[in-house]
């Protein structure tokens, strides 16, 4: 019984000091095939085309008039980086929505030449929530010819799902190039927006 009770001690001990460099459990984004097979369900049906659609116009929006983009949305314009974030803790899009889409941003960038370099899911005790981040990294497929630039497509993408105590809380997709001699310029960030939209 002592020993059950230090294993639950220890457990709770590095709960409480876990962080996001030091997260208490750390594996393989793995989908099972129930969630597979929910994703294939989600994929054609209104729920789908409702979010792509809210991203769709929320990006338009930014184009336009930066100004009157919804709340629940950011967009990333720096030198080096590209991307949005769907702060889902002001929508009323549910945990699977945020987890079908953040697998569907991932199948879209794939068909773009990329490939999946990494994927995890850490967990880790916040002062008054339990955090989990599900991520995609994903980078170009290069080929590269001697005395030409790499091509590196619209750069590494990372793609983020924050929840906090199970809840979906944040997704952000972020493009990051290279601004390095030996690379070509990163393509155009609308493009992939187009891409990924579609």
């Amino acid at each position: 019984m002592t020993n059950i009770w230090d294993y639950f001690k220890n457990f709770f001990r590095e709960a409480e000091q876990s962080s996001a460099s030091r997260p208490i459990f750390r594996e393989q984004l793995v989908r099972s095939p129930e969630e597979k097979k929910a994703f294939e369900n989600w994929e054609g049906n209104l729920a789908n085309r409702r979010i792509i659609g809210f991203l769709a116009e929320g990006y338009a929006t930014y184009q336009s008039s930066p100004a009157e983009v919804d709340r629940a949305l950011t967009f990333l314009d720096t030198p080096s980086s590209k991307g949005f974030a769907i702060h889902f803790s002001q929508t009323d899009y549910s945990l699977q929505d945020a987890r079908h889409l953040l697998d569907l941003l991932k199948l879209k960038v794939q068909t773009l030449n990329y490939r999946l370099q990494h994927s995890d899911t850490r967990t880790w005790s916040e002062k008054d929530w339990a955090q989990t981040v599900e991520r995609y990294y994903l980078k170009p497929r290069q080929t590269w010819a001697e005395g030409q630039k790499i091509d590196q497509r619209y750069g590494n993408i990372t793609i983020e799902l924050t929840l906090r105590n199970d809840q979906p809380y944040l997704l952000t997709f972020r493009a990051t190039s290279y601004s390095d001699r030996l690379y070509a310029e990163a393509a155009n960030f609308y493009e992939l927006m187009q891409a990924i939209l579609n």
